[in-house]
């Protein structure tokens, strides 16, 4: 397995990075841009998966990192289930539901 030296080489990071980069130009769309309540638990959700990775692996302890891991898949889910209702009210298409989310 190989050994990373910093966050930013994670691939999982990586990902969770491109997930909130998609989140942040999802909540400018049209049926999003006055609904300030869901856009703020968007971000908020999107940004805490990619920086509990980061916060956890500077720990440099694994027993740290693996909890900090769990806390990022926790919201991780947090914004399935936010994008999950904005599919099912209509206000994103299922094409939309799919890129944002982990799948």
């Amino acid at each position: 397995m190989a050994k990373y030296e910093r966050f930013e080489d994670l691939p999982v990071w990586q990902h969770a990075i491109r997930i909130g980069v998609r989140i942040y130009q999802l909540v400018e769309s049209e049926k999003l841009a006055k609904d300030y309540r869901a856009k703020d638990q968007l971000i908020g959700s999107a940004i805490s998966v990619s920086n509990n990775i980061a916060e956890g692996f500077e720990y440099n302890r694994n027993r740290q990192f693996i909890r900090y891991l769990e806390i990022s898949k926790g919201s991780a889910g947090e914004l399935r289930s936010q994008l999950f209702l904005l599919l099912s009210a209509g206000k994103i298409d299922e094409q939309t539901y799919q890129e944002s989310t982990w799948n």
